[in-house]
């Protein structure tokens, strides 16, 4: 079956093209299901001929959705079956991580073969993945240019932009005419990464500019690039991957030249490498601030255990810090007996102050991400946390006085009221300070996000109640 597509009048954008792409597959799901169960009914009576005739039939973006649905092993048949031409898609199209299960089910000669049709770029995410022993006997494998052009990006830090950019692509000399730069671009065509990028370069490889496919097929053969060349980005390339990929997207630019500290031209990076970063980045992220590490799998082809192990150590963790809690409850039982009610409301005031920092914590947090804010802006960030909480503690405060006041009496009902005011505004500060932090001792914000300010709001929070209620009541 075919990937449907519609025309939508809109201005015209490569991301809307591709979006749109994407909203018609995804309303598909039901035949993929489909197409799942019928896949390994085929699998489970060894009928191949029917297999092949079905995923041949399937976009390439479709046949990856099928390969992440299935077992390791019927992966690996299934992929055997595709055509030699959309197999190389279908593998770059796949999350690095099933990349490295599936060549694991693949026999020796299939890896290799995949692995020497694969970018630099693309085997250096895919080395990350793999044993060293396993990593080391596919390098091997390549031809000596290859080798060192992959061994070249694997010699950056794990999180340097040079890790991940491009060593494959066509540098135009500034003095070329326009006629001379196509007959060179035609010559590179078939090695290069990318030709739509063309970075313009002087006799020391140092970045002056940059020039399109389109502008350079419309210029006059006798106009020399320097002429008509325009600025281009540049990133170092040690800088973080991560800050350079959401610079490209934030400036709307097709790819960036990456220059080592001498500006002299060592590789680009596309606008679509840093989709695949953000994309990693933000999963990483999200599943942290929910006390959980990263699949990187689709969660139909996670096991059960890897499952347990990405959630094990973080419950403990937070079962540690939840007896702070409980400790805090036994220090104040007495004052629980006298007044039997300030109990009730002890889980609405840990889930009020927990929230409250989770919401705090999470907009500083995506702040850092597009450079909003810096760890030297700490005192700003605490000020504008500190008036949010107020703010936030005066309206709930209010409402809590006013409820509970006429619920019970008015004593408790000030005692819930000045509790939520003090509460929101230590859960917003606290919120909103750790992830610069964070970010300052070189520490991932989204681990000192959402889990860890919960746990120390909840400690504090009770203490903070459990004080204005002796000070109100005389307990």
């Amino acid at each position: 079956m075919k990937a449907t597509y519609r025309v939508v009048a809109v201005p015209w954008s490569p991301s809307l093209i591709c979006m749109e792409a994407v909203m018609m597959i995804h309303t598909e799901p039901q035949h993929l299901n489909q197409v799942v169960k019928e896949m390994k009914d085929h699998l489970n009576q060894d009928e191949y001929a029917e297999i092949e005739e079905t995923i041949n039939a399937l976009e390439p973006v479709q046949v990856i959705k099928v390969l992440s649905r299935l077992s390791h092993r019927h992966r690996a048949i299934v992929y055997r079956l595709l055509e030699k031409d959309v197999a190389l898609t279908v593998f770059e199209g796949l999350s690095p991580a099933l990349q490295s299960d599936l060549l694991g089910a693949l026999q020796e000669h299939e890896t290799a073969e995949v692995f020497l049709e694969m970018s630099p770029a693309q085997r250096v995410w895919l080395l990350d993945e793999l044993p060293a022993k396993v990593a080391s006997k596919l390098l091997l494998g390549l031809d000596v240019e290859e080798r060192n052009q992959t061994s070249t990006l694997l010699g950056y830090p794990d999180e340097a932009i040079g890790r991940r950019m491009s060593p494959r692509f066509v540098a135009l000399e500034a003095q070329r005419t326009v006629a001379e730069a196509r007959q060179y671009v035609d010559e590179e065509l078939a090695t290069a990464e990318t030709v739509y990028y063309l970075p313009v370069v002087n006799d020391g490889r140092r970045v002056l500019g940059e020039i399109t496919l389109r502008s350079l097929l419309r210029s006059d053969d006798a106009k020399v690039l320097k002429d008509i060349m325009r600025p281009t980005h540049t990133a170092y390339v040690t800088e973080n991957a991560e800050t350079v990929a959401r610079r490209i997207t934030r400036q709307g630019a097709f790819a960036t030249a990456i220059v080592d500290d001498e500006q002299r031209l060592v590789g680009i990076f596309t606008l679509d490498d840093a989709a695949r970063i953000l994309e990693y980045e933000e999963s990483q992220d999200v599943s942290r601030q929910g006390g959980v590490e990263a699949l990187r799998r689709p969660y139909l082809s996670t096991p059960v255990l890897r499952l347990v192990r990405s959630r094990i150590t973080w419950l403990l963790v937070l079962a540690i810090g939840g007896t702070l809690t409980v400790q805090v409850l036994s220090v104040f039982e007495d004052s629980l007996e006298q007044v039997t009610a300030l109990a009730l409301f002890v889980p609405l005031l840990i889930g009020i102050g927990g929230n409250t920092g989770n919401q705090a914590a999470t907009t500083v947090t995506r702040a850092l991400a597009l450079h909003d804010v810096e760890p030297r802006d700490v005192f700003r960030v605490l000020t504008r946390e500190v008036r949010t909480g107020f703010c936030l503690g005066l309206l709930l405060g209010t409402l809590g006085l006013v409820i509970t006041g006429f619920i019970f009496d008015f004593d408790v009902g000030l005692i819930i009221g000045l509790t939520l005011l003090a509460i929101c505004c230590v859960a917003a500060s606290v919120g909103g300070v750790m992830p610069l932090i964070a970010k300052k001792i070189k520490v991932d914000p989204a681990v000192f996000s959402n889990p860890f300010i919960s746990t120390f709001v909840d400690a504090t929070g009770l203490i903070i109640y459990f004080l204005i209620a002796r000070a109100i009541l005389g307990i």
